[in-house]
C-alpha cells in the first residue's frame, strides 16, 4: 500500500527557533534517507535534552524533520522548535523560521515499511497543497511533524499519521 493523503489544510505558525542537528546529503545512509540519524537521536536521548528547554506550544511536543535547499546545498534538520529567544545548547544548532501559513498534509500509511518518506509522498502532498490554490514561498521549508499521538500511535492496521508541509504564499 502507499501513503495516501486524509486531509489537507493550511494553518498560521507562529516565529520559532529551530534548535537541532543540521545535516547534508552525505549525511544519508546507504539507503538515502536520515533514518539512521533519526535512531542516533533516539539513541542518544537528544530530544529529551533539548525538550528540556521548553518546546514552544504550538508545537505540543513533536519533533521535525525539516528541510530546504540553502543555495545549492540540500539541508536536513531534525530538532523541535522553541521560542524565537530559546538558546541552544553545547552541541546543537539554530535556525529561526518565519511567522507564515504552512499547507499541511496528513499522510496516513505504515512508518516501518518507507511509504510516509521520499519523492513520492512528497510529490502527492504538493499537489494536494497546489489543487487548493496555495503556492510554496520561495526557498521554503518544508516539514515532517511528528505529532504525539497521530504518529507515536499506531491504528488497528498498524498505521499512523505523518504531518507533512510547506510554508505557502
Amino acid at each position: 500500500m502507499a501513503a495516501e493523503v486524509t486531509r489537507v489544510y493550511k494553518e498560521h505558525v507562529p516565529s520559532a527557533r529551530l534548535i537541532g542537528k543540521r545535516y547534508g546529503d552525505e549525511d544519508r545512509d546507504a539507503a538515502g534517507s536520515f533514518a539512521g540519524r533519526w535512531a542516533e537521536w533516539f539513541l542518544n536521548g537528544w530530544f529529551e535534552e533539548i525538550g528540556k528547554l521548553g518546546a514552544l506550544p504550538e508545537s505540543e511536543g513533536s519533533s521535525y524533520g525539516l528541510m530546504r535547499m540553502n543555495g545549492d546545498r540540500f539541508e536536513y534538520w531534525i530538532g523541535m522548535l522553541f521560542p524565537t529567544n530559546t538558546a541552544a545548547p553545547d552541541g546543537y544548532q539554530y535556525e529561526d523560521l518565519a511567522e507564515g501559513d504552512v499547507g499541511v498534509c496528513w499522510l496516513y500509511g505504515n512508518a516501518d515499511n518507507g511509504e510516509l518518506y521520499g519523492m513520492d509522498p512528497h510529490n502527492l502532498c504538493m499537489a494536494k497543497i497546489a489543487e487548493q490554490g496555495w503556492q510554496q514561498g520561495a526557498n521554503a521549508w518544508f516539514f515532517e511533524r511528528y505529532h504525539h499521538p497521530r504518529f507515536t500511535t499506531p491504528d488497528e492496521k498498524g498505521n499512523v499519521v505523518l504531518d507533512y508541509g510547506v510554508y505557502v504564499k
